[in-house]
């Protein structure tokens, strides 16, 4: 397997010094991603669908790039991928495809701790008819309960919508048996993997999800959204492409003015950067053993930086980790917190006079901020998030800089 040293050389931006400890809102490319969408632009810059030889060389790229993301997801038995410029706009796509089937009364099942764009789409069908059923968050340990959850669903439940991981909280929900209960009143589940999509891999086939929805720009490639479903959720809808498109062209369906070409070109580029990780010869096909294990390396390679980091936060009486307050497999390297005299943006600010960057503020998570007690969400909470091409250096170099902040 590669070294971090190794690693951190695949990307020219890390050469720079800056710490980039604010992943969680877009990670850093590989210099093959933003190479091979470079050589896209340059070399293969035309319409799909048309019969000449560089129209028909220009289409690989879109559908190896469907392929790669829909094994990265292991749904390649089971559904297809849907790309769009982001998560919030694929899950409003798809809430509004939802609008044209939902009935007066039928209730969706909404996770309090969810980034907005997995809330507001839902929230919205209040006006069509739709009941919203709130799963709330504790407020006082920032945790949500599997059996209040399994409380809220019953017949009337027609969706599910909340996040593997929270933005804000980090801790690893359980979508394996949330997808169960679902599915036993015939409800169907959808997923936002924003969080968690960065640091571990996804299995869409083992967890038996509906929808499962992630931000590429947030797992090491270009500024895309990728939206896996399940073939029979997918042909349960009206995709937003046009009326003579046929129902059941997808994802074309749901791909409204097409998939951005020379994006799908730097995923492509993403495949070989998962291969590198993964020990793989370059020529050699990417299966999903090679998937698991990148990502495994990359689980590895995060675990001494979030223990170091919090164990830090413990060692100061005065600041309080919003959210699991311990490292290890039920969590990834996203973590928030606030400080009992200081606001947010007084320790950000002091922060940013160093070549490090973190981040303060709701996160879009403005719901949460509020159930938490935290009255001005626009101050929010303080968040660092890491992720495998981070260092323990940077950590310690953080730290030194919080001593003097906090």
């Amino acid at each position: 397997m590669p070294t971090l040293e190794q690693i951190r050389r695949q990307y020219p931006s890390l050469a720079t010094g800056f710490a980039y400890l604010e992943n969680a809102g877009g990670s850093q490319v590989p210099r093959i991603v933003a190479d091979n969408l470079r050589h896209y632009m340059l070399h293969t810059y035309v319409q799909l669908g048309a019969g000449y030889e560089l129209s028909q060389r220009a289409g690989q790229p879109v559908e190896q790039a469907h392929a790669f993301i829909n094994l990265m997801m292991n749904g390649q038995e089971q559904g297809e991928v849907a790309f769009g410029a982001s998560t919030s706009t694929l899950v409003r796509m798809l809430a509004d495809c939802y609008a044209e089937i939902l009935q007066p009364g039928d209730e969706i099942v909404v996770a309090e701790i969810g980034h907005e764009a997995n809330v507001g789409p839902w929230v919205r069908l209040e006006k069509q008819g739709a009941k919203i059923v709130w799963w709330r968050v504790n407020p006082t340990d920032a945790s949500v309960s599997l059996e209040e959850l399994e409380s809220l669903i019953n017949e009337r439940t027609r969706i599910v919508a909340f996040p593997h991981v929270s933005n804000l909280l980090g801790e690893i929900l359980d979508v394996k048996a949330i997808a169960a209960m679902a599915h036993r009143v015939g409800a169907r589940v959808v997923v936002d993997g924003v969080a968690y999509a960065p640091h571990r891999a996804i299995d869409v086939a083992d967890w038996d999800v509906d929808w499962y929805v992630f931000s590429t720009y947030k797992v090491y490639g270009p500024h895309m959204g990728a939206l896996y479903g399940k073939r029979e959720a997918f042909l349960e809808l009206t995709g937003p492409n046009h009326y003579f498109i046929p129902r059941d062209s997808i994802p074309y369906k749901f791909e409204l003015g097409s998939s951005n070409y020379e994006s799908c070109a730097g995923l492509v580029g993403l495949s070989h950067y998962i291969k590198f990780l993964a020990d793989r010869d370059a020529d050699e096909p990417l299966d999903r053993r090679a998937i698991v294990d990148a990502f495994e390396l990359m689980q590895q390679l995060e675990h001494p930086l979030q223990s170091r980091l919090i164990e830090y936060l413990l060692s100061k009486p005065q600041v309080r980790i919003i959210g699991p307050a311990h490292a290890g497999d039920s969590r990834v390297g996203t973590i928030s917190f606030v400080h009992k005299n200081k606001r947010p943006s007084e320790i950000v600010a002091e922060v940013d006079k160093h070549p490090i960057g973190i981040r303060h503020g709701h996160m879009y998570a403005h719901r949460l901020c509020l159930a938490l007690g935290i009255s001005d969400p626009e101050e929010g909470v303080v968040r660092v998030s890491f992720v495998h091409y981070n260092s323990l250096e940077e950590i310690e170099r953080l730290i030194e800089v919080l001593n003097r902040a906090i």
